[in-house]
């Protein structure tokens, strides 16, 4: 008799701390099923990390809301049988696939992180390539439509006339007019190459004595200054190339993955 009263005790007891043990494990009940606490944690982590914003208790109130609305909305579907729909199963398989991929990139970029030495590697490889060799010229310009005008600029500017006052007067460029023709320091490269051509001729101070023609209209170019170019330091550059190089490592999966399958498929031009 005392086995027996100790078996109905251990059940009464069991079924005292149910519903603390279902309160621990979700979050709700809904209609007698748990909503549970690993897929609002699930929830949270994939919200704050795509919206990039702070767990708040606000932010987890409304994310409480959404899962146990959706956990009504699904069992309303469920009685109502459509998970049994060849749409639903057609999607779902969509579904199953998108994750599936995304999750096979993610675990490759994970177990392939871009490292310091191919960081170093490829900063180097980007120095050599002439990114740090050349000058950087601090130019001025006055740009006008007919090369009759260009002349009675320059016959202004021999005669004394400020090259500023002028371009801000005269000069049909807008990005550079009401700063007096200034387009700040770049290197040749940025300009088209007549105009560089002649920038780069030109001595500190002097501006050109023939107007400079170029699909734009006609140029009258000043050089304030020039200075050695100068290469951004690895720490400046190391998210983009990261970024970069952990992009090229999965293209590269992709290719191999692509290449290494057999099947009777022909893909279009890519």
């Amino acid at each position: 008799m005392k086995k027996l009263s100790f078996a109905v005790s251990a059940v009464a007891l069991a079924a005292a701390l149910l519903p603390a043990l279902a309160s621990a494990q979700n979050i709700a009940i809904v209609n007698g099923k748990g909503v549970p606490k690993a897929r609002f944690e699930s929830f949270m982590t994939q919200v704050t990390k795509q919206g990039n914003q702070p767990r708040t208790p606000e932010l987890e109130q409304q994310v409480k809301d959404e899962l146990v609305l959706r956990e009504i909305y699904v069992q309303e579907a469920e009685s109502r049988g459509l998970q049994r729909s060849e749409e639903y199963r057609s999607q779902m398989d969509v579904a199953r696939q998108s994750l599936l991929i995304r999750e096979l990139f993610s675990d490759y970029q994970k177990k392939n992180a871009v490292s310091d030495a191919e960081l170093k590697a490829e900063y180097e490889k980007l120095k050599g390539a002439g990114g740090a060799g050349g000058n950087e010229y601090r130019a001025r310009h006055i740009l006008v439509e007919k090369e009759d005008e260009a002349k009675a600029l320059i016959a202004q500017l021999k005669a004394g006339a400020k090259f500023e006052e002028l371009a801000k007067a005269n000069s049909k460029d807008p990005g550079s007019a009401p700063n007096g023709g200034d387009l700040d320091w770049a290197a040749p490269g940025n300009f088209v190459p007549e105009f560089s051509q002649a920038m780069t001729k030109l001595e500190k101070g002097k501006f050109t004595e023939t107007a400079v023609k170029s699909q734009f209209g006609y140029h009258i170019i000043q050089l304030d200054d020039t200075r050695a170019a100068t290469f951004p330091s690895l720490e400046e550059v190391k998210p983009q190339l990261s970024q970069r190089l952990q992009q090229a490592k999965i293209n590269k999966f992709r290719e191999d993955l692509k290449a290494k399958a057999k099947t009777d498929y022909k893909f279009g031009a890519q």
